[in-house]
């Protein structure tokens, strides 16, 4: 296993995007241009549970606090984390602009004005995932609506995914909400995650994973092809010039054209992916 310190570097750094990568040993920063990984190396020791991209926000969920990169600081040669506040979190996604974090108590918040205003005090479920407006729990999927949040169905929801087209990874199938929550797939999935560049109610490209089978959704025809693995078992999915994905052991993947360039980040127990969108 390569070591975390280990620094794979381009000769011109040009053009290259970071993405951040969240496992127990902290957060990971990967320079990648396309599908071709550049250096890496750890740039935030905790237990990360989550990571998330809100706009030019980079959020960590942890055992401690959620922490957001210092955009005051040098973010692209020594990135730096500061705390907010918040306390322990499970999970973190995006509402907009704006992060969203879920409490190991059950609290939902959204920050605002470096501050956090509370949603729900205690949403009485495990809440597994958060995206847009969507919160995944074992009791189903919960929508942020008008400050508060409503029970929109399903159960035992393992991972959401909210831009285009809502999409639910669940215990028993891949849902997709139309008219109503609609099965798209049978079986149990844990990951689901889509382009966040969709228009809404259009998927540009989506990914679902189910055990160790990878599937694409192919905007063309409407149908979700299987991939070759990269990598066993993948945990997130995320978007930019390529297609990146993590697993579970440390291993960090990119794709242009359906074929996987791999390579080891020398940490494991990863939890989760962030890609920031290029302005």
């Amino acid at each position: 296993m390569d070591s975390i310190e280990e620094k794979r570097v381009y000769d011109d750094r040009q053009g290259a995007a970071s993405a951040y990568v969240a496992s127990s040993f902290g957060v990971v920063r990967v320079r990648v241009a396309g599908d071709s990984v550049g250096e890496f190396g750890l740039c935030e020791r905790c237990d990360a549970r989550d990571v998330v991209a809100a706009g030019e926000t980079i959020a960590v969920a942890t055992d401690e606090d959620v922490r957001v990169l210092d955009s005051g600081g040098d973010a692209i040669d020594d990135p730096t984390f500061v705390e907010t506040g918040f306390g322990p979190a499970v999970a973190v996604g995006t509402d907009g602009s704006q992060p969203l974090a879920a409490g190991s108590d059950g609290r939902i918040a959204r920050r605002e004005d470096d501050s956090w205003v509370t949603l729900e005090d205690d949403l009485g479920a495990s809440v597994r995932a958060v995206d847009g407006d969507l919160v995944g729990t074992d009791r189903g999927v919960y929508r942020v609506h008008e400050g508060g949040l409503d029970h929109a169905g399903l159960t035992d929801v393992r991972d959401v995914s909210a831009a285009g087209v809502p999409l639910a990874a669940t215990d028993d199938g891949l849902y997709k909400l139309g008219n109503g929550w609609m099965s798209v797939l049978e079986g149990s999935f844990d990951v689901v995650a889509a382009d966040p560049r969709s228009d809404p109610g259009r998927l540009v490209r989506a990914h679902a994973v189910s055990g160790d089978s990878v599937r694409e959704y192919a905007a063309e025809d409407g149908e979700w092809r299987a991939l070759e693995h990269p990598a066993d078992p993948v945990v997130d999915v995320g978007y930019g010039d390529a297609v990146y994905a993590v697993a579970e052991d440390g291993t960090f993947a990119a794709a242009t054209d359906g074929e996987w360039r791999s390579q080891v980040l020398g940490v494991d127990g990863v939890t989760g992916l962030a890609v920031p969108l290029e302005r």
